[in-house]
């Protein structure tokens, strides 16, 4: 990430900085929120020869102008780390506040249903995407594709079907977990009689959530199967999904869209040092 941010050096630090200058420096938080990435953070400064001192930990509530980190040492390696470490904070803290946000909304309710992600995450920060996820309350679901089979609609048609597919699956290690997406009331109701251990509602509505719901009960298979509402789902609708008494929802909003947390690194006191002759 550093490398890629740096090119050849940063070339404006380099001219206007000497090169033995020191300096203290704070990261403020600007708005309240909740810390993520506070630990990746350090890992980089330090990685740097920078001595860094954190005053949260991740997944604490902040409040706005707080200091939320304080670092020392070379001034030129602390303003070319910056962008780099502004970046990672502020966007984990980001989706790490959405997704508190979204929990509490459904802990206040009542209810017990999980807030879970998706996979659509930005390319190569799959790891940080999810942890902050984490961080915030919410569940990762499948952190790499191995973790879990999950069956979607371009398996079932080259399968041959839902049983089809289903079967096949019933192939691997049965420390593996097998999932299925299905469109339909119907299908939701084979996947589980075929004895998928979770079955996704895929951009069901409301009303057919609920259909679908009372169908499974019906045939007594509702404690056999975990049951999850996906796409479609957004923080103005979560609320009325979850209600429904399915037992996860998913949304990629809180890691595509989540808002970055508001942090800027501010110099404190700097140190002009003179190259000794």
């Amino acid at each position: 990430m550093l490398a890629e941010d740096l090119g050849q050096g940063d070339l404006t630090t380099t001219l206007i900085i000497p090169d033995l200058s020191t300096s203290n420096a704070e990261v403020i938080a600007n708005e309240e929120g909740i810390t993520a990435g506070i630990e990746e953070a350090k890992v980089l400064l330090e990685s740097l020869e920078l001595k860094v001192q954190t005053t949260v930990a991740d997944g604490d509530r902040i409040r706005k102008r707080q200091t939320i980190m304080r670092i020392s040492g070379n001034t030129r390696t602390i303003l070319s780390a910056e962008r780099t470490m502004l970046n990672l904070v502020s966007r984990m803290s980001g989706i790490a506040t959405m997704t508190r946000r979204l929990v509490d909304r459904l802990r206040k309710r009542g209810l017990k249903t999980r807030i879970a992600c998706t996979r659509k995450t930005a390319p190569g920060l799959l790891y940080f995407d999810k942890k902050a996820v984490w961080i915030g309350g919410g569940d990762t679901h499948r952190l790499h594709l191995d973790d879990l089979i999950l069956i979607k609609d371009n398996h079932i048609t080259v399968a041959g079907g839902l049983a089809e597919a289903i079967g096949k699956a019933k192939k691997a290690s049965f420390s593996k977990k097998i999932e299925i997406e299905v469109t339909s009331k119907k299908d939701a109701v084979a996947a589980a009689e075929a004895k998928a251990d979770i079955v996704m509602l895929d951009n069901f509505t409301l009303t057919q959530v609920k259909e679908t719901l009372r169908s499974i009960v019906e045939r007594g298979l509702r404690e056999k199967v975990l049951l999850e509402a996906s796409g479609g789902i957004t923080s103005e609708n979560v609320l009325d999904f979850a209600s429904t008494g399915v037992d996860m929802v998913s949304l990629g909003e809180i890691t595509h869209s989540a808002k970055a947390l508001n942090v800027s690194l501010e110099i404190i006191a700097a140190r002009k040092m003179r190259a000794k002759n």
